[in-house]
């Protein structure tokens, strides 16, 4: 198994420039650890009542990744692309793309939080059909050729992108089944759409971090039975997983818990219960989740994309020692 670092780039009202700083420090201890990639993950505002926190910008946080590291891949996890304009963030991704050497993966999502499409004049019932759209735009504005598109929410006359891409970045789609919850629009289990558009353009599909164990196996299964429909190769689409974890070295689970619980609240918000909580994500003994991930990997997770829980660079040493070596060569 393979894997990457979500940059813990939350935005809590107590973040200052000395913890925002501390981004390099985690940048260049993955590189340094061989982590695969550094993620950022995208929340433009706190949905309050669903999480703690907002995030800092995707876009500018891993071109800040970039200057601080040479060779580890970069990606988003997720970028939110139906919240913006597809020709500007081309763009940028192609800039992207050459300063950092060729380095980033572009992950890309629907999203849910409808406060954040209403404060970009966005229906959020269009988030699906947009993504789509964007996808295909983004793909023909990459070539450096004169694209004229007339769909169905975007309109523009010939525009050239420069620099265009030697190749398009690797595609990282996500989206799957959930718990469910009254404060989220998402259905308990993956939508047709979603599965499509995973089955049918993904390099990588990102399972999402609301869901069980259960759930995110039970959607990888539906996702290689929907390839083979299509006639895709199943090692066509690599499994990925993103999830929270902070490791407490002890095999006392209440001690551990003890730790781990008001971390976890304070990225995630209080509105589901601790044991929902402990159902998503990485909670525990080190014995316990890595159990859970080498669940997963039996049932074919090739990648996980971990967030800390805070600014502790020294987690990484602990996440080295009672979780990643363990997995090396699975």
């Amino acid at each position: 198994m393979r894997f990457g670092l979500i940059l813990p780039s939350f935005s809590f009202p107590d973040l200052d420039y000395v913890k925002a700083a501390r981004l390099r420090e985690f940048a260049v201890r993955a590189e340094a650890l061989g982590y695969e990639a550094l993620w950022v993950v995208e929340h433009l505002l706190t949905a309050r009542g669903l999480y703690g926190t907002a995030w800092l910008s995707p876009l500018e946080t891993v071109s800040f990744a970039a200057g601080c590291t040479s060779r580890i891949e970069l990606a988003t996890g997720i970028l939110i692309a139906a919240l913006r304009n597809p020709v500007f963030v081309a763009k940028d991704i192609a800039s992207l793309q050459y300063l950092s050497g060729g380095r980033f993966e572009l992950g890309i999502g629907v999203g849910w939080d409808a406060h954040e499409y209403e404060v970009a004049g966005v229906p959020l019932r269009q988030r699906g059909g947009r993504t789509d759209e964007i996808l295909e735009i983004f793909a023909r504005l990459w070539t450096g050729e004169p694209v004229t598109h007339h769909g169905r929410y975007y309109r523009f006359d010939d525009v050239v992108i420069d620099p265009p891409l030697p190749q398009k970045p690797f595609l990282w789609l996500a989206g799957g089944s959930k718990i469910k919850t009254d404060l989220s629009p998402d259905p308990e289990v993956m939508a047709p759409t979603v599965l499509e558009r995973i089955c049918r353009h993904a390099d990588g599909w990102l399972a999402r971090a609301a869901g069980s164990m259960e759930s995110v196996i039970g959607d990888w299964r539906q996702i290689q039975q929907r390839l083979d429909a299509i006639g895709r190769p199943r090692d066509s689409v690599t499994f990925g997983h993103v999830n929270f974890m902070h490791i407490v070295p002890t095999d006392d689970e209440a001690a551990a818990l003890r730790v781990q619980r008001p971390l976890i609240e304070r990225v995630m918000g209080a509105h589901r219960s601790f044991e929902t909580l402990r159902t998503c994500y990485l909670l525990g003994t080190p014995t316990q989740i890595r159990a859970r991930l080498k669940e997963m990997a039996e049932a074919g997770l090739e990648y996980a994309a971990l967030s800390p829980l805070d600014y502790d660079v020294e987690q990484l040493d602990l996440w080295e020692e009672e979780i990643v070596r363990h997995f090396r060569q699975l």
